[in-house]
């Protein structure tokens, strides 16, 4: 039986209850079957570490995780702890130092979920979107001088080099090609920047030739947000760098009815290291240790966490089970109008997994 070491990152917020939910969903999944089992670590990174030890994670970090086959994380984000410090000391300290440099967000509408597009039709809204993950405008470079002083500066530089862009762009049309529309909507805004995103518009040109079986069209990133709302069928696999794809990604799962429900994967394509999966939800610190967050998009990040192991009978079985309880609006949480628990969605999910 294949053993799979799972490392387990619940960090802050509600992630401290949607990360043990999905390992409790992943062990009725793997209880149910006998093809595999998981073996479990968890890590008590994040705010409480750092107030305790002035890091959210040791400096030996990585060494602990290098060995995982993938890694389940909840959030990281604290209100007594800036925003900075717990996203570059934590989530990102792991995907840049283990290379994760393609974010997928599959996004569409569950059943049972109504997405407040009025127009949006059955199946008009099935997206994945890719973000570059490791450089562009979260590559960490920039600073501050003359703090306090009426001359004080602050900058922050976008890097995109060409090994990177290829990579990721790479990536996209390999995801386009493998669904069934074939078709990639590169975003730019290189019409405003006009030396770092004319690079990648010029590398999306030059990597489209390799792929001449998939379609593929270029979208400002502010008419892409229009896009999304008044034409979604028109869009499927989109790719974007680092800022852009993050704020398109929660408007994508707001779309789709909450952002309760989205799931992440942080991959290494190459599988030098562990990859990362986890909801977009954040910390939610409002509703944290209430039981009201939606598991969801954890569950979701499951089944992407099992597709990437290979388990793609093993996903189907989770996503099938995830479908047939958002139908149920009796077991909607309260991000989509429901009065539902944390633990009633996972003890249902758990329930048709194991058959009861």
């Amino acid at each position: 039986m294949k053993t799979y070491r799972i490392a387990c990152i619940p960090g802050d917020g509600i992630g401290r209850e949607v990360v043990p939910a999905g390992r409790e969903v992943l062990a009725a999944l793997a209880a149910a079957q006998t093809r595999f089992r998981f073996e479990f670590e968890n890590f008590d990174w994040g705010g409480d570490y750092y107030r305790a030890h002035g890091v959210m994670m040791p400096a030996d970090g990585l060494d602990a995780l290098r060995g995982k086959d993938a890694i389940l994380f909840g959030s990281a984000g604290d209100p007594e702890i800036p925003d900075h410090i717990t996203l570059w000391g934590l989530r990102l300290k792991i995907c840049q130092g283990f290379d994760q440099y393609a974010n997928v967000r599959p996004t569409r509408v569950l059943p049972g979920i109504d997405s407040p597009l009025a127009r949006c039709g059955p199946g008009d809204l099935d997206w994945v979107i890719v973000r570059e993950n490791s450089e562009g405008e979260y590559s960490g470079v920039g600073g501050r001088a003359h703090q306090g002083h009426p001359i004080e500066v602050a900058t922050d530089v976008s890097i995109m080099t060409r090994a990177g862009v290829l990579r990721i762009l790479r990536f996209a049309f390999r995801l386009a090609q493998s669904r069934p529309r074939k078709h990639l909507t590169v975003i730019t805004k290189s019409n405003a920047q006009r030396h770092a995103m004319v690079m990648w518009d010029e590398i999306a040109l030059e990597v489209s030739r390799e792929f001449p079986d998939v379609t593929w069209d270029k979208e400002l990133v502010d008419a892409a947000t229009a896009r999304m709302v008044n034409r979604p069928a028109s869009l499927d696999t989109i790719v974007a760098t680092n800022l852009h794809a993050d704020i398109l990604s929660d408007l994508a799962a707001a779309l789709a009815g909450s952002l309760g429900i989205a799931p992440t994967a942080n991959l290494d394509p190459e599988r030098r290291y562990p990859s990362m999966f986890e909801p977009i939800h954040g910390s939610a610190f409002d509703i944290m240790g209430r039981g009201l967050a939606n598991p969801i998009g954890t569950f979701w990040s499951c089944v992407m966490l099992l597709e990437h192991l290979g388990e793609t009978a093993a996903a189907a079985a989770l996503m099938g089970a995830i479908e047939a309880v958002t139908a149920n609006r009796a077991l909607h949480t309260r991000d989509l109008g429901g009065s539902a628990m944390t633990a009633d969605v996972t003890q249902a999910v758990c329930g048709l997994l194991s058959g009861k």
